[in-house]
């Protein structure tokens, strides 16, 4: 059984900063893409950004500049640090991972975070 737990949000006011993490433990093989997601109050998720297992990373034009996706593989977690922050940013921040189990486990499986709750005040 794979699990993904984030950690990091929290209150900040406007032109902060917060770092989120997300730890994946079990049954892991290996991890391949990693990315955060958000989803505002009334609004659909929306994803944030992505790292690959090679290391190629994408944002969502409305981080670029203010956010930095990393990832740690020997800890299998991936962090988000988010500078700059906005009250726009505000939104429960949801973890991704594509995980294979085993070795025959060719494209392995998504699983979710149970998501950390960033607000900006203005």
């Amino acid at each position: 059984q794979v699990q993904l737990v984030e950690s990091g949000g929290g209150l900040v006011q406007a032109g902060g900063s917060l770092r989120l993490s997300c730890a994946a433990s079990g049954s892991i093989f290996s991890i391949t893409a990693m990315a955060w997601y958000r989803q505002a109050p009334g609004k659909q998720r929306e994803l944030v950004a992505t790292v690959t297992g090679g290391g190629t990373i994408n944002y969502a034009d409305s981080v670029k500049g203010r956010f930095t996706i990393s990832r740690d593989d020997a800890k299998n977690t991936v962090y988000l640090q988010m500078n700059s922050l906005k009250a726009e940013d505000t939104a429960v921040y949801y973890c991704n991972a594509r995980i294979r189990e085993s070795r025959s486990d060719l494209y392995g499986n998504p699983y979710w975070g149970q998501g950390t709750q960033v607000t900006v005040s203005s």
